[in-house]
């Protein structure tokens, strides 16, 4: 990442109120807030957003709170009542953006529907992430991205061949949606503020989310009914790529799927016959063939340890690597490079690391501002005053 850092920030002037609880909604309100856009997190009094007690907790409060939250400004407003829905709508006659990933109708339910707001404010851009959208026979299910995960497509394909489908460890339904969600808010202002356009609403669901990442799964079925199953760390119909033990009892992911990096491969195992073979110089005879080519690959690698066979495939320009862990991570150098393991302060003062920003702009880079909110810090300074007061910048170290 460039060192300077800049003055204005790409989304600086932008403001968003962030509706939602959780992952989907917040991740995008995140995402907008990490590159300058003034995010007004509105949360339960006295409960505040459940993430605060999702999964590990340091004196009292979730550490993935303090990742999911930086950036941003808490409101404790009670959206049931009346007077928290006033509030709510004095706010957004100024901002750019609202966002909610709650089912839908609920917003409706407090008269906070897409009609009621645009006649409020027309430039205002509204994002919605819902289990399966607003529209639809589904649309009125709760669902979680778990759900979206499954229904997308994603879950049937994760995990061992005749084996129960398992999860991936992490939210990646939610995430996904979080991220189309944002592209969305940014493909939005442009059409606003380039093209001349007025507010409008984006609707994502998490299962189309995740079905949008699930690449050839479609076509080929329409056009061969092939149903694509699970196959563990191989890509079916891409080979070789896979897993290979090696002699400490580590794997190492070698990806030899390009045809002149699968010569450089079969010549770093000794392999020439193979390297040579015309019926595997491209990905179509090397598919047929997979099972002979991954057993060669893994007679070799079970003869070195892990760090020995990325070392002759490093030198041979082979694309391979290992399983990372958490420690792993903390301590590789490339991602302490590029700045993807920073220390934040959090609101009572300790320290934290955390994830980096991505992505990584040269001119308007983001940043970290400010700290994770207490539940209603910023409820004195935004409930009742006019417009929205600058933001105090607190310090942020990057290691």
């Amino acid at each position: 990442m460039n060192n300077v850092r800049a003055n204005v920030q790409a989304l600086q002037g932008i403001k968003v109120l962030e509706l939602g609880q959780l992952i989907a909604g917040p991740f995008a309100g995140k995402t907008l807030a990490d590159f300058g856009a003034d995010v007004i997190k509105v949360e339960p009094p006295g409960v505040g957003d459940p993430l605060r007690k999702w999964r590990m907790l340091r004196g009292g409060t979730s550490v993935w709170w303090e990742v999911q939250s930086r950036n941003k400004r808490s409101v404790a407003l009670d959206l049931r009542t009346p007077e928290g829905q006033e509030a709510v709508r004095a706010l957004l006659k100024e901002a750019d953006v609202v966002i909610e990933n709650f089912k839908p109708g609920t917003m409706e339910a407090w008269g906070l529907g897409w009609d009621a707001l645009h006649a409020l404010n027309p430039r205002l851009i509204m994002l919605r992430i819902s289990g399966y959208g607003q529209t639809g026979p589904y649309r009125h299910k709760p669902g979680f991205g778990v759900l979206g995960e499954a229904m997308g497509g994603l879950r049937h394909l994760t995990g061992e061949p005749g084996r129960v489908p398992v999860r991936c460890g992490v939210s990646l339904g939610d995430s996904l949606s979080a991220m189309h969600g944002a592209l969305g808010v940014m493909l939005a202002l442009y059409h606003r503020d380039a093209r001349g356009g007025e507010g409008q609403v984006i609707d994502v669901a998490l299962y189309e989310s995740v079905f949008n990442m699930m690449e050839s799964l479609v076509p080929e079925f329409d056009a061969f009914g092939a149903v694509r199953e699970r196959s563990g760390s191989a890509l079916p119909g891409i080979a070789p790529t896979n897993a290979y033990r090696c002699a400490d009892g580590g794997y190492a992911l070698i990806a030899g799927n390009g045809d002149s990096i699968f010569k450089r491969l079969m010549l770093a195992i000794g392999r020439s016959d193979l390297e040579q073979d015309a019926a595997l110089a491209q990905n179509d005879g090397r598919v047929a063939r997979v099972q002979e080519i991954d057993a060669a690959i893994e007679a070799w690698t079970l003869t070195k340890t892990l760090d020995e066979v990325l070392s002759v495939l490093d030198a041979a320009r082979v694309p391979a690597g290992k399983v990372y862990t958490v420690q792993d991570i903390v301590n590789d150098p490339q991602y302490l490079a590029r700045e993807m393991l920073v220390e934040q302060r959090t609101a009572d003062g300790a320290r934290i690391k955390v994830p980096g920003i991505v992505p990584k702009l040269s001119a308007t880079p983001g940043r970290f501002s400010f700290p994770a909110p207490l539940l209603g810090e910023h409820n004195a300074a935004l409930t009742g005053a006019a417009g929205w007061p600058v933001r105090t910048a607190t310090e942020a170290k990057h290691v």
